[in-house]
């Protein structure tokens, strides 16, 4: 046969003490201090038996019943009336001590399963990580003239006046743009003075500017293009030779004795 044994776990001798009150529906004010103390002591036997180790808490607990239980059981001295310092309570009750001690344990045990009973409930919530919600919080503008009186915006007027009327007037200098036929007898005027031949990098100043460039460039073109000059290079990347065609080296040649820019003039009276 299987013999199958439960046992209560108490926690102290107070929560023995209390199991067995509230098992026998027993008032806690007025305790039946042998009946308490026989199931008490049924329970330390019952402990015993089963070879459980004991603490000496229980044991300091069955000794204090044993010792209420004897007192409860002695007669009452007889009461002497003496002075209020040295007088002896009438009503006194071996068990007010622990009756105390019982109703602290009892109101620190309800509040100790209420407290269990949040943790389990709280331990069944899952809660996430607190997300960052600063991008989807709406942006105050702040107002840029905050604090400002019409006073003030009135003053920062008039002085933005002044100063307009003392700023100097800037006047913007527009150079004066060549144009292709001008450059064109330049060019001509050029190749002239340095024996029918120049470099393109020859043909431009130091300060000069992108349409300087851009009307250079074009200017030797249409020199090609009516057939005056050819451009060529020694090597790749060299700088550009320009050069008379040999018919105009020759009717320069027959007329060597005329004026430089004159040549340079009929030249483009030719173009023309």
């Amino acid at each position: 046969m299987k013999v199958t044994y439960k046992l209560e776990l108490f926690e102290g001798p107070l929560d023995l003490l209390l199991h067995l009150i509230d098992k026998s529906e027993i008032d806690i004010y007025n305790i039946p201090i042998a009946v308490i103390t026989d199931q008490y002591m049924e329970v330390l036997n019952g402990m015993q038996e089963l070879e459980l180790d004991v603490t000496s808490e229980f044991l300091v607990m069955a000794a204090t019943l044993l010792s209420i239980k004897s007192q409860m059981l002695l007669p009452k001295p007889p009461v002497f009336h003496l002075d209020d310092e040295y007088g002896m309570d009438e009503d006194y009750d071996p068990r007010a001590e622990l009756v105390q001690k019982l109703i602290e344990y009892r109101k620190y045990k309800s509040i100790a399963e209420d407290l269990r009973d949040k943790e389990q409930a709280r331990s069944l919530i899952y809660t996430r990580e607190p997300d960052d919600l600063t991008p989807f919080v709406t942006q105050k503008v702040e107002n840029p003239v905050k604090g400002l009186s019409v006073a003030d915006l009135v003053l920062a007027f008039q002085r933005a006046l002044r100063k307009a009327k003392s700023r100097q007037t800037i006047a913007r200098i527009r150079r004066d743009e060549i144009s292709v036929k001008d450059r064109m007898k330049e060019i001509a005027g050029v190749l002239s003075e340095n024996g029918g031949q120049a470099l393109f990098s020859a043909l431009l100043d130091e300060d000069y500017h992108r349409e300087d460039v851009v009307v250079t460039f074009l200017a030797i073109l249409e020199l090609m293009k009516v057939k005056q000059i050819v451009c060529y290079q020694n090597r790749l990347f060299d700088d550009i030779v320009l050069r008379w065609r040999e018919e105009s080296a020759e009717a320069q040649g027959a007329g060597e004795s005329e004026d430089k820019a004159g040549t340079a003039d009929v030249m483009m009276d030719t173009y023309h």
